[in-house]
């Protein structure tokens, strides 16, 4: 992810405070009084693992494009130079090295998908980590993934968006629920740090919101945004009931009020100044080795922003999280391959980024001294690790050709995103002047005014001369199509990216070549419309297996030890379900994924998972090639629907049939899907067993689905 890139639009974020700044105090929400320090234990109240798993913790980190396979067969991957952390996960449990990402393969989107289980259309955010919403004027208007979990949409350019939808849009128009509901329900503190929308994520909505507009954070947030980010951004503790961490601290109540089953009575810590004292009461949080306390780029302890959230200090975080009682944290830690905190990429194998990934092995490896000195050890806690998504390097090749970057350093002569002004082209090349927006990315989502329908003639034509635009690879020295794939109103329904609120639905999805940046520029191209943008080297969001699979790491009670395997196709909507069943908790809704049973120990398993293993390996594995967006079923109509988009035969009549052919797909597949996640459920959180000849029998209805993806849907 490139957090950075939200900088402009957060810049704005002074001004929308102070309009809601000026509400009235009285508004403000009710503090909790002040308690003790917080303490060690977790609470006696704290029931983590009912299933008897024996799991006393739980420590969830995502790491920011942090890869397992290598982007230069020459020098070692991310995780290859992090021996302390890869060698623990295969030590102690599996690493799934063919794990995959939803679309688009942004941080917001995998992120929030992987602590839901759920793809966008059902947590409100398959677009990121900005996306667009249309206004009443038929034009769009920018809107940021990362806000607080219950905010309504955050346009930074405004205070009054005219989408009133919640950023966290469930299909019913409501909050989707949130991740933290069945462990604090369990009687079990959550800790956040910097984990997407389950902490504030700016100092505009976030800070009114959760405080009060009239409260004295509010106006901080409003006269010194920069303090407020340190104070209330980024760190959170989610409170169980008669918690002595929220009682011992300025706590909130943590309100979610569309949350299934109703959720009264919790509190929350929101930032490190309310949170630092309770887990850390005699002094500062430190980096993980307690060499260093963690501080803002002003040297004031509290939250360091986004791109400061290291190996050390998230680790840092989460080990202090830990010992002060709070037994289950989710952390996320930003990426090693660009130059922080003053911008720019390296290339592979370059020195500064085989030193930045030298420094988080050591902070893993102080990370797991520390944790066993503590006794939370993969004895008695769930480690689950990934990265949001894989990344595809957009550069030259290395000076010298064989370097390995640990012996032999690399260097780059030309390494960077191509930069490309797709409304320049547009109009130079293609003579196509029809008023649009585009949410600028390698998988540019274009919103055009007046929201025509997908069918329409602007639409139609518009698509097509996107799909016509060529440039010259900079790094090939060939002429090319930019876009590879592209995806029409009816295929993003398929590939799980329409919301429950239709303004934010682009008109359509473009999936460029993944060297390329495409963006809306000037309608000419005075000033060059294809340039290299050495500030970003590593693109994602694309369709492409060099973004789309990443890895999966599972160590603790009840985990096999199976190593590195490649063996089981699983995404990012897996991991919740696997933790919750290896817990023996459970949701108020039905993942869109399944439990990964094949890495859990058969006496660990629900009982309803322990029985015709070779059905419900069978069952689970279609399941992921119907449902999943980079599945099979999702590849297949995506270059179904590019040729259809692409095509101008008279009267339209190839795309009108592909549509209505993806359309009938699209039905049989939620139907079956629907089916074979309800079997998966029941079993594995509802108490009952795998009905096996129903599952054939959904197996094979999943299978010829696939099969008919494949064959072509037109006419």
């Amino acid at each position: 992810m490139h957090r950075n890139r939200r900088a402009a639009a957060l810049t704005s974020l002074a001004v929308v405070a102070a309009a809601l700044v000026a509400v009235p105090a009285a508004q403000a929400a009710p503090a909790t009084p002040a308690g003790g320090a917080g303490m060690a234990s977790a609470g006696s109240n704290c029931r983590l693992s009912p299933s008897g798993n024996g799991i006393n913790h739980v420590i969830y980190l995502q790491f920011d494009n942090v890869h397992f396979t290598r982007d230069n067969p020459n020098v070692p991957s991310d995780l290859e130079q992090m021996p302390n952390l890869l060698n623990f996960l295969t030590h102690n449990g599996v690493l799934d090295a063919d794990h995959h990402t939803p679309l688009i393969a942004h941080t917001g989107t995998d992120i929030l998908t992987s602590l839901t289980g759920v793809y966008g259309d059902r947590m409100g955010q398959p677009v990121s980590n900005s996306y667009r919403y249309f206004t009443p004027a038929g034009t769009s208007n920018p809107a940021v993934t990362f806000a607080y979990w219950t905010d309504g949409v955050f346009d930074p350019t405004t205070a009054a968006p005219t989408d009133t939808a919640p950023t966290m849009v469930a299909p019913d128009g409501k909050v989707a629920p949130a991740p933290w509901v069945p462990f604090t329900r369990a009687g079990c503190d959550v800790g956040a740090v910097a984990a997407a929308n389950t902490i504030l994520e700016n100092t505009g909505p976030d800070v009114p919101k959760v405080f009060g507009p009239g409260s004295p954070e509010a106006a901080e947030a409003a006269a010194n945004p920069s303090l407020a980010t340190t104070d209330f951004v980024g760190i959170g503790v989610h409170c169980a009931k008669a918690s002595a961490r929220c009682a011992a601290g300025n706590a909130r109540p943590d309100l979610l009020p569309d949350e299934p089953g109703g959720y009264t009575g919790f509190d929350g810590l929101f930032g490190a100044k309310y949170t630092n004292p309770v887990i850390s009461p005699n002094g500062p949080v430190t980096t993980v080795d307690g060499s260093t306390p963690i501080v803002d780029s002003a040297g004031r302890p509290g939250f360091p922003g986004f791109d400061g959230m290291s190996a050390a200090n998230t680790l840092g975080y989460v080990a202090q999280m830990q010992e002060a009682g709070v037994p289950v944290t989710f952390g996320y830690i930003s990426d090693a391959h660009d130059r922080h905190p003053s911008g720019g990429a390296y290339g592979p194998g370059e020195a500064g980024y085989v030193a930045a990934l030298k420094s988080y092995d050591n902070a893993f490896g102080a990370f797991f001294q520390r944790l066993g000195r503590d006794g939370i050890t993969p004895a008695n806690t769930l480690f689950v690790v990934t990265a949001d998504e894989n990344d595809h390097f957009a550069g030259g090749p290395p000076t010298p050709a064989n370097c390995d970057g640990i012996h032999v350093p690399c260097t780059y002569s030309l390494l960077g995103e191509v930069n490309t002004n797709i409304r320049g082209l547009l109009a130079t090349q293609q003579q196509t002047t029809t008023p649009f927006q585009v949410h600028a990315d390698s998988a540019p989502n274009f919103y055009l005014d007046g929201r025509p329908a997908a069918d329409a003639p602007t639409t139609r034509a518009f698509e097509r001369a996107v799909g016509r635009t060529t440039a010259t690879n900079p790094y090939t020295g060939q002429n090319q199509t930019i876009v590879q794939f592209m995806a029409d109103a009816t295929e993003q329904r398929l590939l799980h990216m329409t919301t429950a609120d239709p303004l934010r639905t682009p008109t359509f999805t473009a999936f460029a070549d993944p060297d390329y940046f495409l963006f809306a520029g000037a309608p000419n191209c005075t000033a060059p419309c294809v340039s290299v943008n050495p500030a970003f080297a590593w693109n994602h969001g694309d369709f492409s297996p060099d973004i789309n699979v990443t890895w999966l790491g599972v160590a603790g009670p009840g985990v096999r030890h199976l190593g590195v395997t490649r063996d089981v196709w699983s995404d990012h909507t897996d991991i919740r379900p696997t933790i919750l069943a290896l817990l023996g908790l459970r949701d108020d809704y039905r993942s869109d994924g399944r439990a990964l049973w094949e890495f859990v120990e058969p006496s660990a398993l629900p009982r309803g998972l322990r029985g015709h293993r070779s059905t419900l390996d069978a069952l689970g594995a279609v399941y992921k090639q119907l449902n999943a967006c980079v599945g099979e079923f999702g590849s297949n109509t995506l270059a179904a629907a590019t040729t259809a988009i692409r095509s101008d035969t008279p009267g339209d009549a190839r795309y009108q049939a592909t549509v209505a052919g993806l359309t009938a797909l699209g039905q049989a597949r939620d139907r079956v899907a629907g089916q074979i996640a309800a079997l998966i459920d029941e079993a594995t959180f509802g108490g009952g067993r795998i009905d096996e000849r129903r599952a054939r029998e959904l197996t094979a209805e999943a299978q010829f689905i696939i099969g008919l993806s494949a064959v072509g849907v037109h006419t």
